[in-house]
């Protein structure tokens, strides 16, 4: 029963703030008006292909991420505290400003549009698994527990996580039509609001992992 709790503890840790910086719903909105000239099997065609390209960039940087900076010396806990801190800045940013957060997105996105094949870039980045994305997701690998079973209930969890999260984006950009027409860009925006305060507090439950950690490692504990 404990190493499922952790599975699903580490499941849900890591789809909330997956989930919190690539806001599928604002990217649907955005996907809507950056593929207006394509036909409704094209864009279900894009969507499936940016599900794919996104799972891999973000497993990419949940389990490779933090040994490319541990290879230039910064340790665990130095990188969870850095780490927290960007989610945690992420966060407030998204929440202090989140339509300019997504006007941007939707700038940057929109410049590479005259390509041939759109979907990786700008479709899957930046538009939806940007640095932000990225930095999340390493965030999150730098938090991962030493070894045994801990080690393989979080690897399972936040996999899992990854990959409903590209599920999600896969759904909410093929439904992006309905999406539009059903919620409106205000109550899109409230939920983002909503998920960006979510992002926050996990930044900083990353943070107060790695200060505990950094500090077991200074103090001697007590006899």
């Amino acid at each position: 029963m404990g190493w499922w709790f952790d599975i699903l503890q580490s499941f849900l840790l890591a789809a909330s703030a997956l989930v919190s910086i690539v806001n599928p719903m604002g990217g649907a909105l955005i996907f809507a008006q950056l593929t207006g000239d394509r036909t409704h099997g094209e864009r279900i065609v894009l969507a499936r292909r940016i599900g794919v390209y996104s799972a891999v960039v973000m497993l990419s940087a949940l389990w490779i991420g933090s040994y490319l900076l541990a290879f230039f010396g910064i340790t665990i806990p130095a990188l969870r505290i850095a780490g927290g801190l960007v989610v945690a800045t992420s966060g407030w940013r998204l929440l202090s400003a989140s339509e300019h957060h997504e006007d941007r997105k939707k700038q940057q996105a929109g410049d590479g549009m005259s390509e041939d094949d759109p979907t990786f870039f700008p479709l899957t980045m930046p538009l939806t698994t940007g640095p932000g994305t990225i930095s999340v997701a390493v965030a999150l690998g730098a938090n991962r527990p030493g070894e045994g079973a801990a080690l393989a209930a979080f690897g399972l969890g936040a996999s899992l996580a990854a990959i409903s999260v590209a599920i999600g984006i896969w759904l909410a950009y093929s439904s992006a039509d309905w999406i539009t027409k059903l919620l409106g860009p205000g109550r899109i925006r409230i939920i983002a609001r909503l998920a960006a305060f979510i992002l926050l507090c996990v930044g900083v439950q990353i943070m107060l992992g790695g200060v505990t950690e950094a500090l077991k490692a200074i103090v001697p504990a007590r006899p």
